[in-house]
């Protein structure tokens, strides 16, 4: 078995990069995913009898030398990247080759499935990258088996690529190792903040894939697949169970299901419900606005606190444009239920969709305040390669550049409309928070919620100074003219 390290890499300051997050970029407010995707091959061949570890390097603010240093002292490292990040990630793999010139180096993740032999001639120091799903082709690589006998890997010899066929996606998810084993083993979970969220958390799967068919969405289309597969209800409340337990020392106050849309099946959600409900503990998951009262209120009655959903647009047309498969009118309907049974929602918004105007974006406002959710995120849209929406890009002619984001890592436009330029995009993404967040009603909302608790307290002041500091950095960016 060769030594391995499975690493989320550290790239700009406070990037949430690759290894789960499904939007890289530097957040407004400092916060970082846990890389879920990087546990199960650690798990694994910890299973195997190998040595593995988990480097989460933004979160425990680890540096890029001291990264490689740490990975010099490996025979084999798995480095989850991005889009965003990959020319770091590029620029770290070689220093690590550097300080060991035998480290053997995968690349992992959305880049290297869409553009293998792109993402392998950047460097030498990348021997080989995965195609989609990867815990079973580096698990199998760490147990020495020659690369070539590796289903679903690129690779150069004598200058030209080699692929692999690729196996099949896992259908049965219970034959996976838990990954909150490893966050115990190797990740610090005091050091991972979501605003949103109560801290301390943890994050894991209870599926993959997802059947939704948004055009922009990264993962289904790049990653995981549009197929959706399930763990069962009883191995889900199992390491729930385990969890609760294991990380009681360290405070935890909830557990949060990150997959691509982990209330895809109401029935499922009644089961889980149930399932969950004599544990007794605060949880929260991404879902599609779908669900009705009854199953919202089931859900609550196990613990369910709040649902981050992404809403995307108020503009019916935009929503068919980007073939979101639910109405604008259905996602009022939907928050209105969820408040109605007590559970909050994160509303997801994103400026820049196809056949967005200055109307369409004045129009997403007002149903924001409409909605009224309890807290809110709006992004720019990136058009992924590998996505539908990028090929409606390059179709229309309106990318204006490939860089996704600054050189602080912080999100760009990628879109130049005719009716709707870039630099002004950003602009209404400072206008959509302000105007959204500084609301008389929404104030008070966030004051009651922190006056009875110091830790929240600071929490939100700290969060404040990072958001109007990073909104001040981009409308200067913007009125310098670099996009």
């Amino acid at each position: 078995m060769k030594k391995t390290l499975l690493l989320n890499p550290p790239s700009f300051e406070k990037f949430d990069g690759g290894a789960s997050s499904r939007w890289p970029a530097t957040r407004e407010i400092e916060s970082y995913w846990y890389p879920v995707w990087l546990g199960y091959p650690a798990a694994m061949i910890h299973d195997l009898g190998g040595e593995s570890r988990l480097l989460d390097a933004p979160p425990h603010h680890i540096s890029p030398s001291e990264t490689a240093r740490i990975a010099s002292e490996y025979e084999f490292v798995v480095l989850f990247t991005s889009h965003v990040g990959f020319r770091n990630d590029v620029k770290l793999a070689e220093s690590m080759k550097s300080l060991n010139p035998d480290l053997e180096i995968a690349f992992v993740g959305p880049p290297v499935t869409t553009h293998p032999e792109q993402a392998l001639r950047a460097s030498e120091a990348i021997d080989f990258v995965t195609h989609k799903e990867f815990d079973y082709t580096v698990t199998r690589f760490a147990s020495g088996e020659a690369i070539e006998k590796i289903p679903g890997v690129h690779f150069l010899k004598d200058g030209r690529m080699v692929s692999t066929p690729p196996e099949p996606l896992a259908t049965d998810l219970d034959k996976f190792p838990w990954v909150t084993p490893i966050y115990k083993r190797d990740l610090d979970i005091r050091r991972y903040n979501v605003p949103f969220l109560l801290h301390p958390f943890i994050a894991f799967y209870s599926t993959r894939g997802c059947p939704a068919l948004c055009t922009f969405c990264l993962w289904p289309q790049t990653f995981d697949d549009h197929r959706w597969r399930q763990r069962s209800v009883r191995d889900v409340a199992g390491e729930v169970e385990w969890a609760l337990e294991a990380f009681k020392p360290e405070g935890l106050q909830e557990i949060f299901f990150d997959d691509d849309t982990f209330t895809f099946n109401p029935n499922r959600m009644v089961e889980m419900s149930r399932a969950f409900k004599p544990l007794k503990f605060q949880w929260s998951s991404t879902s599609r606005a779908h669900l009705d009262y009854e199953t919202l209120k089931v859900m609550r009655d196990a613990g369910c606190r709040l649902f981050i959903v992404g809403f995307e647009s108020g503009n019916e047309q935009i929503l068919k444009n980007i073939k979101k498969g639910i109405s604008a009118k259905r996602s009022l309907q939907f928050v209105k239920d969820c408040k109605r049974a007590g559970i909050k929602v994160h509303a997801d918004f994103i400026i820049g969709l196809p056949g967005e105007t200055r109307e369409t974006v004045r129009e997403t406002i007002e149903y924001a305040k409409q909605m009224d959710a309890e807290t809110l995120q709006v992004s720019v849209a990136h058009a992924y390669p590998g996505t539908e929406m990028y090929e409606w890009f390059i179709d229309k002619g309106v990318i204006l550049k490939t860089e996704m984001s600054d050189e602080l890592g912080q999100q760009l436009p990628m879109a130049n409309f005719p009716h709707l330029p870039a630099a002004e995009m950003l602009e209404w993404v400072h206008r959509f928070y302000d105007e959204y967040y500084f609301r008389p009603r929404i104030v008070a909302r966030i004051v009651r919620n922190a006056i009875f608790k110091s830790s929240e307290r600071k929490r939100l002041y700290k969060e404040a100074k990072e958001f109007l500091a990073t909104r001040a950095r981009r409308r200067e960016i913007a009125r310098s003219g670099q996009i």
